[in-house]
């Protein structure tokens, strides 16, 4: 008998998740994978076998998952990070979307903040928006974590949505990265 596989709140496939609402989700299934914290994970395996793993929190990870790539972009503890309006916001978030864009990023990618809810929520909320996925669509994908704020995901997708057409973010390699192969570990 083997043993249960136990995964952190709010852990979802983000492509899995966008096929609930869309005939066809633009991120295949098993590219980007999203929750809370893994310090209790025994095996990558466990994540979706995460080639990298984007920590959110202020902390660092425990590096025990073997063969992942760990990259942190801490959010300040002292802002509310759904108030994308603010410019410290702002930064944060374009330096995730461009980790996220990366080339070489080794895929899959596994998201995460100590819930999987606000950061991550955040964070992925831009991601799909700036791959042009239809914003109740994003909400609706941020509304599958436990305890989330529909008032806050949306004050966030309003200053998303301000802010990323003055971004220079190079969309097209976002979305080719999350869309596309790419450089996948696992040929996903």
């Amino acid at each position: 008998m083997s043993a249960p596989t136990f995964r952190p709140v709010n852990h979802r496939d983000v492509g899995e998740a966008l096929g609930l609402w869309l005939d066809v989700s633009p991120i295949p299934a098993g590219r980007l994978l999203r929750g809370g914290r893994f310090d209790a994970m025994a095996a990558a395996v466990d994540l979706g076998s995460p080639g990298t793993i984007l920590n959110l929190r202020r902390g660092p990870d425990p590096a025990h998952l073997t063969g992942v790539t760990y990259v942190h972009v801490a959010a300040d503890d002292d802002i509310e990070n759904y108030d994308t309006r603010q410019r410290r916001v702002r930064s944060w978030l374009g330096r995730a979307l461009s980790v996220l864009a990366t080339p070489e990023l080794a895929w899959p990618v596994y998201v995460h903040c100590t819930s999987g809810r606000d950061r991550t929520g955040v964070v992925i909320a831009a991601a799909l928006l700036a791959i042009d996925v239809p914003r109740q669509v994003v909400a609706e994908e941020y509304m599958l974590s436990d305890g989330a704020d529909p008032a806050a995901i949306e004050r966030a997708i309003d200053g998303i949505l301000e802010w990323l057409p003055s971004t220079g973010l190079h969309a097209t390699r976002l979305r080719a990265a999350l869309t596309s192969g790419g450089a996948s570990r696992h040929g996903l």
